[in-house]
C-alpha cells in the first residue's frame, strides 16, 4: 500500500474568508487568491481560475456566501430576493457545466426554506449549506474512486482527456479518483494525458498534479491519440463529465468525442466518472445541452505569441457530446451504470 496521497487544494474557506487556487498560472506558479466580492468569484469562474464542474458548483455556493455577507442587515424578505438576484449573475459566469447551476440552487432552496428566520440566520445558514456541499464533494470522488478503481489492472494504459483531477473538485477527482485509489494500493499502470487544446488542461493540470503524486505519467499531443491506440499502448480511456442527460449523453471538454470514437474503432472501453450533483434529469438528451463558445483569442495565440493569421475566422466550442452508444459505463458514488442509461440513471437515483 502506497502512502496517502498528498492533493493539491482547489479551493477553501478559511476565516470567514475564500480562497481558491488560480490555475491559469500553473503549473509555473502556485498562488491562492482570497475572493473578496461576487464580481470577483464569478471572474474567476468565467476566467477558469477554478474550472472543473465539481469545483465551480462549490466555488458558486461559497461565492453566494461572500455575495450576502454585506447583505445580513435585509429583512429576510429582501434578503431572500438579493440573494436569488446574486445567484442568477453567479450562474451566468459559465452555461455548460450543471454543477454550477445545481449548487446555486440547493443554495437558494435551503435559504427560502428557513425565510421564517433573520437575515444574519439566513446567512450563517448558507455558509453551512456551502460547507455540507464541499464534504459532500469529497464523499462522492471517495465513492466514484472506489466503484472504478477495479478497471485499472497491472500494467494498464489508461488515457484520460482535459482535466477531472483533483483540481477539478475538492479532493479526488472524478476521472482520477479511480487512479488515485489504485496507485495507493499498489497497482502498476500508466496515464496517458492528452494535452486537450486550447488552454492545456491536461498538459498544464492533469500531468502536473499526477505527477505531484508519484503517478506514472506521459504527456500526448491530443492529435497522438490515435496513434497511441493503434500501437496498442491505451487499454482504457477514463474521462470526467460537465454535464450527462437523462438518456446517458456525455457533455465533457472539447475533443471528448473524438477519443470516445477512437477508443470505439480500436475496442477500448470508454468510462466516464460523474457525480449525481453533474447527471441532468431534466435534459431529454445531449443536443440540449448548451456548449459554451469561448473567446476566439484562445485559439490563435498561445504564450503571449499571435498564431494565426490577423481576422481569420475561429470557432471554439469548449465543449463537445458524446452520444450514449459510445459510453461503456458511467462511473458514479453508486457503482458503474450501464446502458440502456435512461433506465440505469432512473433506477439508480429515483430516491
Amino acid at each position: 500500500m502506497n502512502p496517502k496521497i498528498d492533493l493539491p487544494q482547489t479551493l477553501r474557506w478559511e476565516g470567514g474568508e475564500l480562497y481558491l487556487l488560480d490555475q491559469t498560472l500553473l503549473p509555473g506558479k502556485v498562488v491562492e487568491e482570497r475572493q473578496d466580492s461576487v464580481e470577483q468569484v464569478w471572474d474567476s469562474i468565467k476566467k477558469l481560475k477554478v474550472r472543473g464542474a465539481p469545483a465551480i458548483g462549490i466555488a458558486g455556493a461559497y461565492g453566494l456566501v461572500v455575495a450576502m455577507k454585506a447583505h445580513q442587515g435585509l429583512e429576510p424578505k429582501a434578503f431572500l430576493a438579493e440573494l436569488q438576484k446574486q445567484a442568477e449573475y453567479l450562474d451566468s459566469s459559465r452555461p455548460t457545466a450543471v454543477n454550477l447551476h445545481w449548487a446555486l440552487d440547493r443554495m437558494v432552496r435551503h435559504a427560502e426554506s428557513l425565510s421564517q428566520n433573520s437575515s444574519d440566520t439566513l446567512w450563517q445558514s448558507l455558509l453551512d449549506e456551502a460547507i455540507r456541499i464541499h464534504d459532500e464533494d469529497r464523499q462522492l470522488c471517495l465513492g466514484m474512486g472506489e466503484a472504478g478503481k477495479s478497471l485499472i489492472r497491472e500494467g494498464m494504459g489508461v488515457l484520460t482527456h482535459c482535466n477531472a483531477g483533483s483540481l477539478a473538485t475538492s479532493e479526488l477527482g472524478t476521472a482520477t479518483a479511480p487512479m488515485y485509489l489504485a496507485h495507493q494500493e499498489g497497482v502498476q499502470f500508466k496515464v496517458y494525458a492528452d494535452e486537450t487544446r486550447p488552454l492545456l488542461q491536461g498538459a498544464r493540470l492533469t500531468s502536473w498534479e499526477l505527477m505531484q503524486a508519484g503517478i506514472d505519467v506521459t504527456l500526448i499531443c491530443d492529435n497522438m491519440a490515435a496513434s497511441m491506440m493503434s500501437k496498442g499502448h491505451i487499454d482504457l480511456v477514463i474521462t470526467g463529465t460537465d454535464r450527462v442527460a437523462a438518456n446517458g449523453d456525455v457533455c465533457n471538454k472539447i475533443g471528448t468525442l473524438g477519443v470516445a470514437i477512437l477508443a470505439r474503432h480500436y475496442g477500448i472501453p470508454f468510462y466516464v466518472a460523474c457525480p449525481y450533483s453533474t447527471i441532468d434529469h431534466d435534459m431529454e438528451s445531449g443536443d440540449k445541452i448548451p456548449i459554451e463558445e469561448r473567446d476566439p483569442e484562445e485559439i490563435v495565440n498561445w504564450g503571449g505569441h499571435r498564431t494565426a493569421p490577423d481576422n481569420v475566422s475561429v470557432r471554439s466550442p469548449a465543449f463537445d457530446v458524446t452520444p450514449n452508444e459510445l459510453v461503456t459505463g458511467l462511473i458514479t458514488e453508486k457503482g458503474i451504470l450501464r446502458a440502456p442509461y435512461s433506465e440505469s440513471i432512473r433506477e439508480t437515483y429515483s430516491s
